[in-house]
């Protein structure tokens, strides 16, 4: 099977004086995978996964996404089957609704179906907001509730992969389980290929990951 995305040498610096935040990085993710990426603090991983996505521009090495190289790839193109998610929850002033189609008014995703109103209450229910009517002001949510708005916002638009940062370094323990459920959940469940970066010593209880620790500039798997 053809990898869905391949690091080839990647290497990182933030400028031509500065030493490496990484170096010689290979990685193959093929469809339907889930890999855990590792490190302490300023070690890279979220660098990363914004080099995947062109969020960054990369240094050195090539990033392929379906054999092709990503800086070939329209940036609506890509980030219309790679997503990625922020740290924290970025939510617009509004109700839960219209930050949920928020995205359909990008140009990477206006050939996209718009969800109707049952389909966004579904969804609600699935993630433990069955309480949370859809007029319901964003801002007013638990960063908690966001979070998993968040999660639904960028499932709603249908990626081939989610690459999330640090999805719960903002939460408590019962919120983070939700999400931990909910991630595990479109890996096995939707064979969404997932890759998160994390510090936490968090190991799904659901399916067996790919984990790698990012450390001394390189990547190993465990």
């Amino acid at each position: 099977m053809s990898s869905l995305i391949s690091l080839e040498h990647l290497g990182f610096s933030y400028d031509s004086s500065s030493a490496p935040l990484f170096d010689d990085v290979n990685l193959e993710i093929s469809r339907g995978d889930f890999l855990l990426i590792r490190g302490a603090s300023g070690t890279g991983k979220s660098t990363l996964l914004r080099l995947v996505c062109r969020l960054q521009p990369h240094c050195r090495g090539r990033i392929l996404f379906k054999g092709r190289t990503v800086e070939s790839i329209p940036p609506a193109e890509l980030r219309r089957q790679v997503l990625y998610t922020t740290q924290l929850p970025a939510m617009m002033d509004g109700t839960v609704r219209a930050n949920l189609l928020f995205p359909f008014s990008f140009e990477s995703n206006r050939e996209k179906a718009v969800p109707p109103d049952d389909a966004l209450r579904g969804m609600l229910e699935e993630f433990y907001l069955h309480d949370i009517p859809l007029d319901h002001h964003a801002l007013n949510l638990s960063v908690g509730q966001q979070q998993r708005v968040a999660l639904m916002r960028a499932i709603l638009q249908k990626p081939e992969v989610i690459l999330f940062d640090e999805p719960t370094s903002a939460l408590d323990g019962e919120s983070a389980s939700m999400v931990f459920r909910i991630i595990e959940h479109l890996n096995r469940d939707q064979q969404m290929t997932v890759v998160m970066v994390t510090h936490s010593d968090y190991r799904p209880e659901r399916i067996t990951p790919a984990i790698y620790l990012l450390e001394h500039r390189k990547l190993r798997r465990l």
